[in-house]
């Protein structure tokens, strides 16, 4: 592309948090600080936090377009002035007014001269925003800059996959994100992880100070039985490379400025360890649901709870349902595996790289017969792969198949609906994609049995706790011996605006986590069915039905 460089430059990018509250002149003079900080650490672009001209509060819709920025006033020519006098690119976002008497929660992307290269409103709002603000109407631009290609989103977008994830496939090689955000999980989970699942470098720009007005604060914290200080931004802005590891990290409180020497042009390369690539290997044609008007979830909610085990060696799933275990989950099964974790021609044959289940040196057939017998008697089912294809195990034997989808003749999610609620089987390669899991959520699953082998640190990391947070999905993980596996349930602890049960810890969305380290042949959870019909994040705000479902053409063309 014209004007960029040669692959292999790095440029320097920096991310800014600051305190702004309802003195607009106050939060520009913290703005233009940060600018020129970031300038004399000789950065080329820098981002700033969401709604930095204002907090995301007001009295009214009107009061917020009132109070919102516009071309030519003094805020946006503050900052245009200063992305010409140290001539850099400035990414900020404001709540926005537009001539048609809307206000949007807009990004906008000042270049080296000045002008405004891009802008874009956030298309998916948080709680109260949907008060004050419209959605955006329109994808952001993929923008052609002299740094590489760039795509802008902000906040709540970043919480769910959709817009991350169509900036990417659009050929976005940078993200850039602005936040507004108390939520630990932000820096632990939801910033990384769109970098990792896209293989593209995110800068993440988060708030500092109260994100409601200080007079209100105390009442409106009683009321939510949550401490004050909780309602603060939560900082830890941060830098991301495309393998999900944090090049720069800001601290959790106070006004600071983190640079980071980054090569967009390794943005490009989308293949995972084994090879695959994991754009081209997508299956957009699979994904229409996504794109549908919401319809709300149509099925009641499923079981309070349900115990659940992982277990990697079949002799012992007599023993995890005599303990309980309604439901277990099994690595791949690949015929005979013998002691030293000897692969199998079946292991080719399944194409996902598991070599089944090793045990602690026996060698064993694996089948589902012998599945079907330990489970004799007792109502509970289990979930493998066997001949590449996942299935649902009960005591008479298979009662449902999944077969693969992406690399596979599978055409849809297979739901199977138990006595508990609905579960879905979400097996090898196919986890890899946040597409599956949106299908699983849309179609009402409860619990997604997860047999998988991964490849990447972020996938087991990062990668399957946001496939549960950001669809309100109970998972159960099993790997083979030689890797860690996970039970990620959902919390009754979810919905802001609302009191919660216990005390509130700055996570809102990520899953509990029960790991069962490498090397232990079974462990066993419990998971909340019924949590998976809670999907509402904050008032108005519902993760897959707030999905931008009209504005995601680049992920199922």
């Amino acid at each position: 592309m014209a004007g960029v460089g040669l692959p292999g430059d790095r440029i320097r990018v920096a991310a800014a948090q600051i305190e702004a509250g309802q003195d607009v002149a106050e939060n520009l003079a913290a703005c233009l600080r940060v600018i020129d900080a970031a300038a004399g650490q000789r950065a080329q672009i820098v981002v700033l936090p969401e709604f930095c001209n204002h907090l995301s509060w007001y009295a009214s819709r009107a009061q917020a377009h009132e109070r919102a920025t516009r071309p030519g006033d003094e805020f946006l020519t503050a900052i245009a002035e200063r992305a010409r006098r140290h001539g850099i690119w400035i990414k900020i976002n404001v709540t926005h007014a537009h001539p048609d008497g809307t206000t949007g929660g807009t990004n906008l992307l000042f270049d080296p001269a000045g002008e405004v290269a891009g802008t874009c409103d956030k298309q998916t709002l948080m709680g109260a925003e949907n008060d004050f603000l419209e959605p955006g109407a329109t994808v952001g631009p993929v923008l052609e800059t002299p740094l590489g290609r760039i795509g802008m989103y902000a906040c709540m977008e970043g919480v769910i996959n959709e817009v991350a994830r169509g900036l990417a496939l659009r050929g976005a090689q940078v993200l850039l994100n602005s936040l507004n955000s108390f939520a630990l999980d932000e820096a632990d989970l939801h910033i990384p992880v769109r970098a990792a699942e896209n293989k593209v470098w995110v800068v993440a720009a988060n708030k500092v100070g109260p994100l409601l007005p200080r007079d209100e604060l105390p009442a409106i914290a009683q009321r939510l039985g949550v401490p004050p200080e909780w309602l603060h931004g939560a900082g830890e802005s941060q830098i991301v490379a495309p393998d999900g590891t944090i090049v720069a990290k800001a601290p959790r409180t106070g006004e600071a400025v983190i640079v980071a020497d980054i090569e967009p042009a390794r943005a490009d390369n989308k293949t995972r360890p084994d090879g695959t690539d994991i754009f081209a290997s997508r299956r957009p044609e699979l994904y229409g649901p996504i794109a549908a008007a919401p319809v709300g979830r149509q099925r009641p909610p499923g079981a309070p709870g349900l115990p659940v085990a992982v277990v990697r060696d079949i002799a012992l799933i007599s023993d995890a349902v005599a303990k309980g275990a309604r439901l277990i989950v099994l690595p791949a099964l690949t015929g005979v595996v013998t002691s030293g974790a000897e692969r199998t021609a079946d292991h080719h044959a399944n194409g996902d790289g598991d070599p089944g289940v090793v045990t602690s040196g026996a060698e064993r057939t694996a089948d589902h017969h012998a599945i079907s017998a330990a489970l004799a008697g007792t109502g509970a089912h289990a979930v493998t792969v066997i001949g590449g294809e996942g299935v649902v195990i009960g005591e008479d034997g298979i009662v449902a198949r999944q077969p693969r989808l992406h690399g596979g003749p599978g055409t849809a999610i297979v739901p199977v609906d138990l006595e508990w609620g609905r579960l879905a089987v979400i097996a090898g390669a196919d986890a890899l994609y946040p597409e599956t899991f949106r299908l699983a959520a849309l179609l009402d699953a409860d619990v997604v049995a997860v047999p998988y082998e991964a490849q990447e640190d972020w996938e087991l990391a990062l990668g399957l706790p946001e496939r549960a947070a950001e669809n309100r999905l109970n998972l159960v993980v099993a790997t083979p011996i030689g890797q860690p596996s996970a039970v990620l349930a959902m919390t009754p602890d979810f919905t802001l605006w609302t009191r919660w049960e216990g005390p509130f810890t700055g996570r809102i969305s990520t899953p509990v986590r029960t790991d069962i380290p490498a090397g232990v042949p079974t462990g066993a959870a419990e998971v909340a069915p019924a949590q998976a019909a809670n999907r509402l994040v904050s008032r108005n705000t519902d993760l897959v039905d707030g999905r931008p479902w009209r504005l995601v053409d680049a992920l199922i063309r």
